[in-house]
C-alpha cells in the first residue's frame, strides 16, 4: 500500500506540515497529519507516494469520488470559455440551467406541482445565510427554530442556527446572531425518556408544539431549518414520522419548512435527497457540498413565490453560483442519474451495515451502529449499560486506521462517532480493504 508510485517533485510531507504550524492558524483544526499530493476515485496519495483510502471524500463534498474524470473534462472545457464574469453583471447559461435542474430534481411529494427558483451562493454555510433571510423576508417573521445538536455552519447566523455550542460556537457566544431558538431533535440511542421510537417522536413533536404555544407564538416564526439527518451531530436518524409531523405543525401555522441536505444530499441515503424518505416537500432546500463534485457551490432551491418576495439586489455574490462550479454541479447531476448512484448509495450502505453489525456483536466498545444508505456510523461508548461516550478510543482508531493506510472523521455530539462517507463510487474491493482496516484499528 505504501509504494512509491511515481518519482516524487515539490516539498515534502513533513516541509508542508512545517509551513502549515508556521502559518495556518490553529483554529484550523485538521483530522489527520496526511498530506495529500494527488487523488483519484477513492484514492488519496501523499507527496511520498503513500496510499490513502478515503472513507471521508473531503466531509462529503466528494460523492463521485475524487477527480471523476467526466467532470474535470466538463470543467476544463468551461475554463476556456470563461472562468468568471459574476451573476450580477450578466447572464450565463450554466447558472441558469442548473437552477432549471434543480427544479426538476426538487424532493416533490407525490400530487406536489410547487414551482422552483434557485440561487447560487459559495458554501453550505452562505447558502443557509440566504435560507433564513429569503425565510424572514417572504414571512415577514424573525424567529427561526433549529435543532439541539445540529451543524449548519460557520458563518454567523448558520453558527447561531447550528446546535452544538463546543468547538463551533464557544468561543463566539457573544456575537451569535438574535432570534434562533433551539428544540430538541430526537436522538434515538440517547433518548430524553425511555419509550420506544414511536413514543420518543410523539413526544418531540408534543415538545414542539408546546415551544410554540409558550414562549415562541406562531405568527413570529418564519422557519424551521433541520437535518433530515444529522451530520456532524454523529449521523443521527429521528424516528420516521418526526420530520413528516414537524413539516405537517409548520404548514399549519405558514411557517416554512427548510430542510439542511448540505451532508445528506445528491444520493448520499440512497435517494437524491434524504427528504424524500420522510415524503416531505420542503419550503426551500440547502444544497451544498457534492452538488459541487469538489468545487466550492452552496444552492437555495424553493417555492418561487418567496423568492419573488424580495426585490432585486436582496440576493446576490460575487462568485456564487461561478461557472465552473455549476458545470461541475450539472455533471453531477447528470451522472447521479445515468449510473444510478443512488442504487449504488443503498448496496454500500448495505454492505457497511452488515459488516458493523458483525463487528458489533463481539467489540463492546460499539454502544449502536446507525444510518441510511451509504450514510453509516459507529457509536463508541466505554460501556454499553452506561452509554458513557469514548472519544478516546475514537480517536486511537482513527489514527491507527490513518496509520494503516485508511482516511476516517469523527463526529458525534461528545467526539464519539466514527462516521463514514465514502466516495459512492468506491469499488466493493476497495470498500472491503476499507472495512478491514476500520476493524482492525478498533481492535487495536
Amino acid at each position: 500500500m505504501s509504494t512509491l508510485t511515481e518519482t516524487r517533485t515539490g516539498l515534502s510531507s513533513s516541509e508542508i506540515r512545517r509551513l502549515r504550524e508556521q502559518y495556518v492558524p490553529k483554529g484550523l483544526n485538521v483530522g489527520t497529519p496526511v498530506v495529500v499530493a494527488r487523488a483519484s476515485g477513492a484514492e488519496v496519495f501523499d507527496p511520498e507516494g503513500k496510499r490513502y483510502l478515503d472513507f471521508v471524500a473531503g466531509i462529503g463534498a466528494l460523492n463521485l469520488g475524487h477527480q471523476h474524470p467526466e467532470i474535470i473534462a466538463a470543467v476544463r472545457e468551461q475554463l476556456e470559455r470563461y472562468a468568471h464574469v459574476s451573476a450580477q453583471v450578466v447572464t450565463y447559461e450554466p447558472y441558469v440551467r442548473l437552477a432549471q435542474e434543480l427544479d426538476r430534481i426538487f424532493p416533490r411529494a407525490v400530487g406536489s406541482t410547487v414551482a422552483t427558483k434557485s440561487v447560487f451562493a459559495n458554501s453550505g454555510a452562505e447558502a443557509v445565510e440566504n435560507a433564513i433571510k429569503i425565510g424572514r423576508v417572504a414571512t415577514g417573521r424573525e424567529w427561526i427554530i433549529a435543532f439541539q445538536n445540529s451543524f449548519h455552519g460557520r458563518t454567523y447566523t448558520a453558527m447561531t442556527a447550528t446546535g452544538k455550542t463546543k468547538n463551533s460556537r464557544m468561543a463566539f457566544m457573544r456575537s451569535t446572531t438574535p432570534n434562533i431558538a433551539h428544540l430538541p431533535y430526537p436522538y434515538p440511542y440517547r433518548p430524553i425518556a425511555d419509550v420506544g421510537e414511536e413514543e420518543l417522536a410523539e413526544l418531540h413533536v408534543r415538545l414542539f408544539e408546546q415551544a410554540l404555544e409558550t414562549n415562541l407564538a406562531p405568527e413570529h416564526v418564519a422557519a424551521v431549518i433541520i437535518e433530515p439527518v444529522q451530520g456532524e451531530g454523529g449521523f443521527v436518524v429521528p424516528p420516521a414520522r418526526f420530520l413528516k409531523r414537524i413539516a405537517a405543525i409548520c404548514r399549519r401555522h405558514d411557517i416554512l419548512f427548510i430542510a439542511d441536505e448540505i451532508q445528506t444530499g445528491l444520493a448520499r441515503t440512497g435517494r437524491m435527497f434524504a427528504i424524500e424518505h420522510a415524503g416531505v416537500t420542503p419550503d426551500l432546500l440547502v444544497t451544498s457540498k457534492s452538488l459541487g463534485a469538489g468545487f466550492p457551490i452552496g444552492a437555495v432551491t424553493g417555492r418561487a413565490e418567496l423568492f419573488d418576495a424580495l426585490g432585486p439586489g436582496t440576493l446576490g455574490s460575487t462568485f456564487g453560483g461561478h461557472p465552473i462550479a455549476c458545470v461541475a454541479a450539472l455533471k453531477t447531476i447528470e451522472i447521479i442519474e445515468r449510473d444510478r448512484i443512488a442504487e449504488r448509495a443503498t448496496a454500500i450502505g448495505a454492505t457497511l451495515r452488515r459488516r458493523f453489525d458483525a463487528i458489533a456483536a463481539r467489540n463492546t466498545t460499539i454502544g449502536e451502529v446507525r444510518g441510511i444508505g451509504a450514510m453509516q456510523a459507529i457509536e463508541l461508548v466505554r460501556d454499553r449499560a452506561t452509554k458513557k461516550p469514548a472519544p478516546e478510543l475514537v480517536e486511537a482508531a482513527i489514527k491507527r486506521a490513518c496509520d494503516r493506510g485508511l482516511l476516517l472523521l469523527r463526529a458525534g455530539l461528545y467526539s464519539n462517532v466514527i462516521r463514514t462517507l465514502v466516495p459512492l463510487t468506491i469499488s466493493d474491493a476497495q470498500l472491503t480493504e476499507g472495512i478491514d482496516i476500520l476493524e482492525g484499528s478498533l481492535d487495536g
